[in-house]
């Protein structure tokens, strides 16, 4: 797997005869492999069609957990600038998620609500959310590669890969397009409880969102099992310490209002995001 180089780009760069240190950090990085060969591996081993399976919303008070399984082309270059979400802005997520879209074979949405999460716990809530995905697709994978370590209650063989969604094409570009989902699908539902400030915290635990709680309390797509305010609080006072130190608190920072979104980035998709709402807001 090689990395998409932009049109005009030079494929090598002459040495100079004496670069500085800043120089010489710039070539090995740009020599650095992005991607490990372990897709690569599995797709001589199971087959061409690899689906990288992730998920996003573990760690939210409010909201679902959103899954996504998509499949590449084997043969493509690595789509530049795809990476981890956590590690991109919002405008970076969004403008990769509809190159993603368009050059892949297939690519499917699932979830998990609040009750679910509170009922089977965020564990296997998480599990059911990629199951979901999973069997959603309209072409059938020859093997699938998942984030994290090895899930025992995924009914399906997969290879986990620890930190996959950093090196893991197909695991990266699912972990952008169920980040992107779920951003708009909290900020579709902070139109009805704008109190809590849900179109720019995506549900994680900041002073204004439990500044809503405290005065607002607990509406239905608030995690019970999550939302003991004392802990909230002393969660408050380590994020405010982490800022204070320059360290972001949360993995979803500046989640943007509902104008940003690309409304395009979810068509087609077996499971659209109003059918995603129409089915999580039926578990409640």
């Amino acid at each position: 797997m090689q990395e998409e180089v932009e049109p005009g780009a030079s494929l090598s760069t002459p040495e100079a005869p004496n670069p500085t240190p800043e120089q010489s950090r710039r070539r090995h990085a740009s020599r650095r492999k992005r991607w490990t060969t372990i897709e690569r591996d599995l797709r001589v081993e199971k087959g061409p069609l690899l689906a990288g399976v992730d998920e996003v919303g573990r760690g939210p008070i409010a909201g679902p957990v959103v899954a996504c399984a998509v499949i590449m082309p084997a043969e493509m270059r690595a789509i530049a600038g795809v990476d981890d979400s956590k590690r991109l802005t919002h405008d970076q997520r969004v403008r990769l998620a509809v190159k993603i879209r368009e050059r892949a074979i297939a690519f499917s949405l699932g979830a998990a609500s609040v009750h679910e999460i509170d009922r089977i716990n965020i564990y296997q809530a998480s599990v059911l959310a990629m199951r979901r995905a999973l069997t959603r697709l309209h072409v059938r994978p020859d093997h699938v590669v998942i984030d994290g370590r090895v899930m025992r209650t995924l009914p399906i063989p997969h290879t986990a890969v620890v930190h996959g969604d950093a090196r893991c094409f197909t695991i990266a570009c699912a972990s952008i397009l169920a980040k992107v989902t779920r951003d708009l699908l909290m900020t579709r539902l902070g139109l009805r409880y704008p109190q809590y400030i849900w179109d720019h915290n995506a549900g994680y635990t900041t002073r204004e969102h439990v500044a809503g709680l405290t005065s607002h309390g607990i509406t239905p797509h608030h995690r019970r099992s999550f939302c003991r305010i004392s802990d909230l609080l002393l969660e408050v006072e380590r994020q405010t310490v982490l800022q204070d130190l320059g360290t972001p608190a949360l993995d979803d920072v500046g989640v943007p209002d509902e104008d940003d979104f690309d409304y395009e980035i979810v068509a087609g998709a077996e499971l659209g995001l109003d059918d995603l709402e129409h089915g999580l807001e039926l578990e409640l």
